[in-house]
């Protein structure tokens, strides 16, 4: 008996989650860990794409409130450590890579 069933590829997630570093406080609240989500074209829009896939802080500072979670305001990300800000900007930059180019790298 022959198995014709499809092997079953996961779907890259449309959702990822990113641990900051330095913890962000709002109010009484801490923020350690931010939910980025795959930005449709809307939330790109007024916003250059070589200046996200270059991680241009001011494009990353457009962007990055329309697509987090909890949404990070403007002044909380230019206040964000660097290496927190990579993460976030590599996080976003990871769903703007055509869906070919990311599983030939995996």
């Amino acid at each position: 008996m022959e198995d014709n069933t499809a092997t079953e590829q996961k779907p890259k997630a449309t959702i990822e989650s990113v641990e900051l570093d330095e913890p962000i406080t709002r109010g009484k609240t801490v923020i350690k860990e931010i939910q980025v989500r795959k930005p449709k074209s809307g939330a790109l829009r007024s916003v250059s794409l070589t200046d996200l896939l270059q991680m241009q802080v001011s494009a990353l500072t457009v962007v990055l409130p329309r697509i987090t979670e909890p949404a990070l305001t403007e002044s909380e990300i230019r206040e964000l450590d660097p290496a927190d800000l990579v993460q976030l900007g590599g996080t976003l930059v990871g769903f703007l890579v055509p869906k070919k180019t990311r599983e030939a790298n995996e």
